[in-house]
């Protein structure tokens, strides 16, 4: 990757030349407005950084100009974004590196209804950060479902509650009254899911052998969390750490709609405690289901062997 000039009074260089700032021209969060404003503050704080704004015109947009600037001049990519925006950026220069480091550095600052990556992991007002040029590795999650390629998630990946309410508030349009609708009416309307599991590395200790299938579990919800928290207001663990090398699972097993309820409650209000962990988990689907990487729902086909697997470090990225 090639070096530029430090800031002045710094003694390193920078690990990139120019900043690429993706953005949603049609974004509610106000995304256009955003990106032009950290333009305008990186240009006082690093006037030698070639700055360049790039709107997305479609879905998956940012995706492939993420991964056609780190396969040419390596730029750092900013999404100026929700999380779903910065999944399709992560993804893209995943696509563009050899399946353990992105292709470039990318970073991400705030626009749309959340991003839960900014917030928990910001260290200082992104502009500094990236004047300051102090680039870090985080953790990322790869989601590889039967032969097709891999895709990267950077905060979490769920199935069962989780991506219907994130399709339903899709189809209804965002705005805290309808969030809080569209949720009402899904959770009235869940059914739980089943996959057929294999043991991960926490159940050793327990006379279980990693790789072994356990047979069929029915869940409500089942997280894999690179992050301790999602969705604004939820804290999935204690233990959370997007460069600790392990992904938590937060699995709610299918026990009635109020025990779910009293599980959401709970994870709002202080949290959800101490979760196992484990660098990789493997189940087949059995019927057609929706899962979620990030702000992204996908759907898996029915009878296909997914395998979530931690990329430890794979993430460079300035916060």
């Amino acid at each position: 990757m090639s070096a530029a000039s430090a800031e002045p009074g710094s003694s390193a260089p920078r690990p990139y030349e120019s900043v690429l700032l993706v953005y949603n021209p049609n974004s509610s969060g106000g995304g256009e407005g955003k990106a032009h404003t950290l333009a305008r503050d990186l240009r006082g704080l690093a006037p030698d950084l070639h700055v360049d704004l790039v709107p997305t015109e479609y879905a998956g947009h940012a995706r492939r100009i993420a991964e056609s600037a780190a396969r040419t001049y390596r730029p750092l990519v900013v999404s100026v974004s929700g999380d779903g925006g910065y999944n399709e950026v992560v993804d893209g220069a995943m696509a563009a590196g050899d399946g353990l480091h992105t292709g470039t550095v990318v970073a991400v600052t705030s626009a749309g209804n959340a991003n839960d990556h900014r917030r928990v992991t910001r260290r200082r007002p992104l502009a500094e950060g990236i004047a300051e040029g102090v680039v870090e590795q985080l953790d990322v999650l790869r989601l590889t479902v039967g032969p097709n390629p891999p895709r990267y998630a950077h905060s979490y990946i769920g199935l069962g509650i989780t991506p219907v309410v994130a399709l339903s508030l899709e189809r209804s349009g965002k705005g805290s009254l309808r969030e809080i609708v569209a949720t009402g009416r899904e959770f009235l309307r869940f059914r739980p899911f089943e996959i057929e599991l294999e043991a991960f590395e926490g159940q050793a200790d327990h006379g279980v052998g990693v790789g072994e299938f356990l047979g069929r579990h029915c869940y409500d919800s089942l997280i894999l969390a690179n992050l301790s928290e999602m969705a604004k207001y939820v804290r999935l663990s204690d233990t959370g750490d997007p460069a600790d090398g392990r992904f938590e699972i937060v699995a709610i097993p299918h026990r009635g709609r109020f025990r779910l309820l009293l599980t959401g409650i709970r994870a709002a209000w202080q949290g959800l405690g101490w979760q196992p962990s484990a660098r990789r988990l493997r189940f087949r689907t059995i019927d057609v289901l929706p899962l979620q990487l990030d702000g992204e729902v996908i759907t898996l086909p029915a009878d296909t062997p997914v395998v979530i697997e931690l990329v430890p470090g794979a993430l460079a990225t300035v916060r």
